[in-house]
């Protein structure tokens, strides 16, 4: 098995398009500056009343879509590229046990992005904070340690979108089909149970990776959801899970097609 983690390791740190989605992913960093140096010349400009009253949306939430989003298609291209080139041939020579070569596949994936995800993850908190300054923007009012089940809460999510990345793109064979599948579940879905009668598009709403996270890091869903229906454990459980079924069914159709 240390042999194929190498192997996997070595195809994903070859290729071109992981430094793209990394760089991709990393320009959350750059982004989290600009956003809160405009929220500070906001609060500067307003009125002790006004800034008392001024609230803006912590960095590492607001650009979290766009760190998922590019780590996902890593987790994409971990295997279509594979496909496209014919060299799953090659890779399922050299690992007969097609379950082995994908719980590689996953094990680099997952390391990859859960190491980049916190490494930007606490640069763009690190970031947010050292721009605002004093200022009190109510995104920093809170210490470190109570913001960090949200942060890690958050780095799992991405780590989890990869996977599902990664196990829709070993389904589907596409890397258009990967993508879609991540935004389906990231902007789609969360659309789609607004739809849904009460009381279960809250109950489904409660399911989405989104509000996982939230419920990871024991906060209130929103106004129209109120309280997480899930304890932290259950929430972080049900996030991983979706991975996990991913993966499974990425291993399932490895095994019963040919490449």
């Amino acid at each position: 098995m240390r042999g194929v983690l190498s192997s996997e390791w070595l195809k994903l740190r070859s290729v071109r398009s992981t430094t793209y989605t990394l760089s991709a992913a990393a320009l959350t960093v750059v982004l989290a500056g600009v956003y809160v140096y405009y929220a500070g010349t906001v609060w500067d400009g307003r009125d002790p009343a006004g800034r008392a009253a001024f609230r803006a949306t912590a960095p590492e939430v607001g650009f979290l879509p766009l760190l998922q989003v590019s780590l996902a298609v890593l987790g994409v291209l971990a295997i279509t590229p594979e496909y496209a080139t014919g060299m799953i041939r090659t890779s399922l020579a050299a690992v007969p046990r097609r379950g082995v070569l994908l719980l590689a596949k996953a094990g680099v994936v997952a390391g990859v992005t859960l190491t980049a995800a916190l490494a930007i993850l606490f640069a763009t908190y690190a970031v947010g904070r050292l721009v605002a300054g004093d200022r009190a923007m109510d995104f920093n009012t809170g210490s470190l340690g109570g913001d960090l089940p949200l942060l890690l809460g958050s780095a799992v999510s991405v780590t989890v979108l990869a996977l599902i990345g990664l196990g829709v793109g070993t389904v589907t064979r596409s890397t258009v089909g990967g993508v879609v599948a991540v935004a389906a579940v990231l902007f789609v879905l969360p659309i789609m149970v607004t739809f849904v009668p009460a009381p279960w598009s809250t109950r489904a709403a409660s399911l989405l990776p989104a509000d996982l996270v939230r419920q990871i890091a024991g906060q209130e869903l929103s106004m129209r959801l109120g309280e997480g229906m899930l304890s932290p454990v259950g929430a972080l459980a049900v996030l991983v899970g979706y991975g996990a079924v991913a993966v499974a069914a990425g291993a399932a159709a490895l095994h019963r097609r040919d490449a």
